[in-house]
């Protein structure tokens, strides 16, 4: 079902809000739309999990393999290329994060461009979108962890506070696991185990494993000292063995559960370690699906940057990176509409402005950017939040919706997912401490007046 949509012309435009701005005229399932549930403000009340009902586990097939701050739930995915594209269709997404629109358009016989600003995602693509007629033996994975008991060559990331994050023995044991593993053979195998390399060197770190963010804790410290005095090593080894033999079994599943379709499957390109404001996309896309940085959580680098170390990124690299994540990168163009010019006037904080002003610069330069590429009548799919900045809610959806229909999108609607369960880490000293209470999808259609 879908509605036809009135645009008004622009000067109306300017004298209306939004609610007003986008007029649903119903089709002949009128009655059928009336009993959907909508809130004041248009959007539409639904539940992804209950849209996608053949998807039950977040996790499923290779979503869990990596760990990665705020990923992008494959039911919210899954909805958007069922609902807005068809097999064979090209689909570009600028905030690529851990792959998840990658992973579900392979699945679904789509093709994908997927951008990042993290160089994580060029190690983590290879294992979520794993291509193979085949199952992969256990044995040979078995060979090379008792391989790992050799253990000849070192390695030491090329961080210089490398050892702030470790006990000395553990750093020792780490450094020679990953030693051996980066001069082993370049196989499936060597990435399933740097894979859980990945998460056990945080584990075994100082670093408080169960939040995102890099930082030592108190806990996490009391927690490595009690540690070294039990079989920390026993441990440690088993978590390896444990973690590598559960991502060969999720490769394995993801093989299975492809082999009927396998010759039919999509293309999946990837780009870590990119601007995706300026980076040139290769071709014509069918349609945009993506989901931007949080606007009070957008620094994934400095989340992410012990992986990287690890993986052998060095601490330039990691460097210039974060340079370009929103807190540190200052915006080259002030973003104006309705809604967005009374928040700023809101803000009494210098501080707070510029990060507001830096956030929408540099997430509506990535959207353009892609958005330019889009074929007619193509579908731009938003998923965002409604963060609150000083206390103050703001809402991203309707802010880019402004922003895109004065250049020529067609609003189409807004779902409204309403969050039932977040797991919300440690003390929250912030005037939001219990987190958002919904999450919008935003669709835009490409309109032959764009000027994107």
């Amino acid at each position: 079902m879908r509605l036809k949509l009135y645009k008004p012309c622009s000067r109306f435009m300017k004298n209306r809000n939004l609610e007003a701005q986008f007029t649903l005229f119903p089709t002949d399932n009128e009655f059928e739309d009336s009993k959907k549930e909508t809130t004041s403000d248009g959007a539409e009340l639904v539940s992804f999990r209950d849209l996608v009902p053949e998807i039950n586990d977040t996790g499923y097939l290779t979503h869990a393999i990596f760990a990665y701050p705020a990923k992008f739930i494959p039911q919210i995915v899954r909805y958007a290329i069922n609902t807005y594209t068809k097999e064979g269709d090209w689909i570009i997404d600028p905030f690529a994060g851990s792959g998840t629109v990658g992973v579900e358009a392979y699945l679904c016989r789509r093709n994908a461009i997927l951008f990042d600003l993290n160089l994580l995602l060029n190690h983590i693509m290879p294992l979520k979108v794993y291509r193979s007629k085949e199952r992969l033996p256990e044995a040979d994975l078995h060979k090379l962890l008792e391989g790992m008991r050799a253990r000849k060559h070192r390695f030491i990331p090329a961080w210089s506070n490398v050892a702030y994050w470790y006990a000395p023995e553990m750093l020792d044991v780490l450094s020679r696991y990953w030693g051996f593993i980066h001069n082993a053979d370049n196989t499936v195998y060597s990435t399933i185990v740097k894979a859980a390399l990945l998460k056990v060197s945080k584990r075994f770190s100082y670093t408080e494993d169960r939040t995102p963010k890099l930082a030592r804790s108190k806990r996490k410290l009391q927690a490595i000292e009690e540690l070294l005095k039990e079989n920390w090593r026993e441990q440690l080894d088993e978590m390896v063995h444990s973690l590598s033999l559960k991502t060969l079994k999720s490769l394995n599943d993801f093989v299975v559960y492809t082999q009927h379709i396998f010759e039919d499957l999509g293309e999946i390109e990837f780009h870590g370690g990119v601007d995706s404001s300026y980076v040139a996309v290769p071709r014509v896309c069918d349609a945009l699906i993506t989901s931007p940085p949080y606007l009070q959580a957008q620094e994934y680098i400095r989340s992410t940057k012990m992986e990287l170390f690890w993986l052998g990124h060095t601490e330039e690299e990691v460097k210039e990176l974060s340079r370009l994540e929103i807190p540190y990168r200052k915006a080259d163009r002030v973003i104006q509409t309705e809604t967005l010019d009374k928040v700023r006037e809101m803000l009494t904080r210098d501080d707070l402005q510029k990060r507001l002003d830096s956030y929408f610069c540099h997430t509506v330069n990535a959207l353009e950017n892609s958005m330019h590429q889009l074929k007619l009548n193509a579908a731009a799919c938003i998923f965002v939040g409604n963060p609150r900045i000083d206390g103050i809610t703001v809402e991203i959806w309707r802010i880019l919706a402004e922003y895109f229909t004065e250049r020529g999108f067609v609003f189409e609607k807004v779902y409204e997912d309403r969050i039932k369960t977040r797991k919300l880490f440690g003390a929250r000293k912030n005037k939001n401490p219990d987190g958002m209470k919904s999450e919008y999808l935003l669709i835009l259609r490409k309109s032959a007046i764009c000027h994107t």
